[in-house]
């Protein structure tokens, strides 16, 4: 079985106008919800052997603020990652190293949610953790994290391979003070 994890990077700031988009730094909020979900993260034992991550600026600063992990995963930057729909994060993942056990993909919405959607398929709907498939339908806030479990290789990974395993949003952690 392989582990994928999609988390959506956090609260960014929109306190600068004349900021582009891909340079938003994360504000205040961002960094405890951030920090928050390392917490989490490190709790659950969740150790991505590969990071994938969108080279926009809140995706580079809220992975540094998960950091580190208990084993030193490769980070791939990548600009293909920024705003991406779900057909091309899809494909991306595809091309995940056939050794990695577990990949974190990190990234924006509304593709990050659609492709968790996909993932899940419609008996992710109505399976075991039907009631996180279905919050995580109505939405996937900033700085949430579904964990998946893959049966398939990662060149396999197609809608519906994914078992949505769980749905961990900052406002479910004790940690984050919002």
């Amino acid at each position: 079985m392989r582990q994928l994890l999609l988390l959506r990077h956090a609260k960014s700031s929109w306190d600068d106008p004349m900021l582009p988009d891909h340079a938003r730094p994360l504000n205040a909020r961002g960094r405890r919800a951030a920090q928050a979900m390392a917490a989490a993260i490190r709790d659950l034992g969740l150790s991505p052997d590969v990071v994938l991550v969108s080279s926009a600026r809140r995706t580079l600063q809220t992975l540094e603020a998960i950091s580190p992990f208990a084993d030193s995963p490769l980070v791939e930057p990548m600009d293909d990652l920024y705003l991406a729909p779900w057909p091309r994060l899809l494909e991306i993942l595809r091309r995940a190293p056939e050794t990695a056990r577990s990949v974190m993909l990190i990234g924006h919405n509304p593709g990050l949610q659609d492709l968790a959607l996909a993932l899940a398929g419609a008996k992710g709907m109505a399976g075991a953790n039907a009631a996180a498939a279905r919050r995580m339908a109505e939405g996937f806030p900033t700085c949430a994290l579904a964990e998946f479990s893959i049966a398939t290789p990662w060149h396999d990974l197609d809608e519906g391979a994914g078992r949505l395993i769980r749905f961990l949003v900052p406002a479910d952690l004790p940690e984050a003070v919002l």
